[in-house]
């Protein structure tokens, strides 16, 4: 009587192991696929909402990352100028340009990831419903590498030469599927790919660093209560702190992955390539070009990711019995 007092005891504790003791295989692997479903349709809509929301942030990045230090000149001298300079030149909807291209992509991107790494997690946790810190780390690796392969470099490459090709003297773009068409018209399939292992470096360690702090943090603040649903203004707050590793632990990736994908790709002959002549020409520094707009747009948008993720994966287990 004590035990199932004490189970009940959070409105949030919905005991399952009864359950699960008296379902079969069949019925398990049905709640298994099932959760990897919730997880891909939780992930799309939230890939949706989070970029409409912080995509400024994410077009000032790559530009200062595209601002190459041709002699002592310089097109910005920070990220506030960046901003000031675009509104004046192109005004406020200057800011969003790539949007569309990043909003096609965000969707099966996120959904991708959180799909991946609720079926990396299914295959992984342990008998009390947790993963390890080894199983973190691989979960969130595996999630990122996916994300890279079927979403994120297609979607990046485009991306950064829409950016790239606002500042050039003649923009020759004129929306995502002309601008498609004319990359794969000149440099074929492999156009909207470039960059390809750049991108599973940043999006594999990225994963890993970020589902790491976040599932290591939920799962300190959960203590002996397993099932319960940490508050969303906590999951936002710890997805904030994950976000901000994750920009710590990768920006050099990503500046190299932006370098591969922009317009001037071709003067680098591989990723390695492409690091070396950075360092080279640019100093240690330049890999961390953009780290204050980066910091700014990634800990707002894991925050939010997993505030919206972590709500409707919630709200899809009290209406989503099977």
């Amino acid at each position: 009587m004590d035990r199932n007092t004490n189970t009940f005891r959070s409105p949030f504790y919905r005991p399952t192991s009864h359950l699960m003791a008296a379902a079969g295989p069949q019925d398990s692997g049905q709640s298994s696929k099932s959760k990897t479903l919730k997880g891909i349709i939780a992930g799309a809509i939230t890939g949706g909402l989070e970029i409409c929301i912080t995509f400024p942030t994410e077009y000032v990045k790559t530009q200062l990352q595209l601002d190459e230090k041709l002699g002592t000149q310089k097109r910005y001298k920070g990220p506030i100028d960046c901003v000031k300079v675009t509104v004046r030149e192109y005004g406020v909807r200057g800011l969003y340009r790539g949007l569309s291209v990043l909003l096609y992509g965000s969707i099966p991107k996120s959904a991708v990831r959180f799909g991946s790494f609720e079926e990396f997690k299914k295959q992984m946790v342990g008998a009390n419903g947790t993963l390890n810190a080894h199983q973190r780390l691989l979960c969130g690796l595996g999630a990122g590498v996916s994300e890279a392969i079927f979403a994120v470099t297609p979607m990046e490459t485009v991306k950064v030469k829409f950016i790239n090709d606002q500042t050039s003297p003649n923009p020759r773009f004129k929306g995502f599927f002309h601008g498609v068409r004319c990359i794969v018209s000149e440099q074929g399939f492999r156009g909207v790919y470039q960059g390809v292992t750049a991108t599973m470096l940043k999006q594999g360690s990225n994963q890993a660093i970020r589902f790491f702090v976040m599932e290591t943090l939920k799962d300190w603040y959960r203590g002996d209560d397993k099932q319960m649903k940490v508050p969303t203004l906590i999951t936002g707050l710890f997805g904030a702190i994950a976000g901000t590793a994750s920009v710590y632990g990768n920006t050099p990736i990503d500046v190299v992955k932006t370098r591969m994908q922009g317009l001037d790709a071709h003067k680098y002959k591989n990723t390695w390539d492409c690091a070396v002549k950075i360092w080279k020409n640019e100093g240690p520094r330049a890999f961390y070009k953009g780290t204050v707009p980066r910091l700014s747009r990634v800990t707002l948008d894991v925050a939010i990711t997993f505030m919206i993720y972590d709500n409707f994966m919630y709200y899809f287990n009290k209406v989503w019995k099977s």
